[in-house]
């Protein structure tokens, strides 16, 4: 799991990832940021630029790319590499912020089929960075499971063992 941008978001979902079984690699390209001992929880702390870090990173379909930089700049060249991978790639903002995230995109050549693997936060609610960390988890857990996101009681029919559904798009996912 790579997470891009040393924030105060990255610590809370270094922590989660690595519940959830991920090697967690918090990379930022602000050594003032990216220490240590700002997120101990990462099982490594990159202070890189993110497309040198990406030349020699391998992923694969399991592999969820967390972009949390805020700057338009780095969202772009991140979201959209490798673009020929199976990873899911989520970023977080405000809807605005998707819509133009997606935009610029869509000018970048980016296919339809491969916004499709961009995800945001879950609708939780979230507040706290805590929280968002949890939602972005859920939203994880929900793609990589093939899960409508939905609560239990909504989904007709067995809650194991059930027909996968189609993966979620960032609509379904609740957020922008």
């Amino acid at each position: 799991m790579p997470i891009f941008g040393a924030v105060d978001f990255a610590a809370a979902l270094s922590q989660a990832g690595r519940f959830l079984g991920y090697h967690v690699t918090v990379c930022d390209a602000r050594p003032a940021f990216a220490t240590e001992a700002g997120l101990p929880h990462a099982d490594e702390v990159v202070a890189d630029w993110s497309h040198r870090y990406l030349e020699h990173t391998e992923v694969d379909a399991r592999t969820v790319v967390c972009v949390l930089t805020h700057d338009a700049e780095f969202d772009i060249s991140l979201l959209r590499w490798p673009s020929a991978s199976p990873s899911a790639r989520g970023a977080m903002g405000s809807r605005r912020t998707h819509e133009h995230r997606l935009a610029r995109l869509r000018e970048a050549d980016v296919p339809e089929e491969h916004l499709a693997f961009l995800h945001s936060p879950l609708d939780l609610g979230a507040h706290t960075p805590e929280e968002t960390a949890i939602s972005i988890s859920a939203g994880i857990i929900a793609h990589l499971n093939r899960g409508t996101g939905l609560p239990l009681s909504r989904v007709p029919g067995p809650i194991h063992g059930s027909v996968p559904v189609a993966p979620m798009s960032p609509a379904a996912a609740g957020g922008p």
